[in-house]
């Protein structure tokens, strides 16, 4: 993330992650003040062992494309709300990138979409992870007819 007032929001990626069981490390570090170290990190990355990346970041938002343009792995970006523009700004920094260098990016403040897609990335090469996920999607399913239920709604849309 870009800052330490970011992670408010973007601990809750590291919770969806935590509820599938997945590792993950926390950095804090600008783009705008710390180029060459992001860049270095991002390099780095696939070395380390990473194999998808979370980047949040508010206001003039340019970390995860800076990280995606030094990294071949891929690069989840978080606008993230500021008082500023309404969060357009950090938004369209992060959806707007040119071709080559592409960002998944999830809403504005959605750090939590963020880390259930990264779930996804991983489960795409793990059969548990994939099987837990669609265990979560029955259960979403699931909640989501509760209220329709109870005010008198079948799930085949009857009455």
């Amino acid at each position: 993330m870009g800052s330490q007032s970011d992670m408010d929001v973007m601990r809750r990626a590291g919770d969806a992650l935590e509820e599938f069981d997945v590792a993950y490390t926390i950095q804090v570090t600008s783009a705008h003040r710390n180029p060459d170290e992001v860049a270095a990190w991002a390099k780095e990355a696939v070395d380390a062992g990473y194999r998808v990346l979370i980047a949040g970041a508010g206001r003039a938002a340019h970390l995860p494309g800076v990280v995606a343009a030094h990294t071949p792995l891929p690069v989840i970006g978080v606008p993230i709300l500021s008082a500023h523009l309404g969060g357009a700004d950090s938004l369209y920094s992060i959806v707007q990138m040119p071709p080559g260098v592409p960002v998944a990016t999830v809403g504005l403040d959605a750090a939590r979409n963020a880390g259930l897609l990264a779930v996804q990335i991983l489960a795409t090469g793990d059969e548990g992870l994939r099987d837990r996920f669609v265990a979560y999607k029955r259960r979403l399913a699931e909640e989501s007819r509760r209220p329709r239920q109870s005010v008198g709604f079948t799930a085949g849309g009857g009455r």
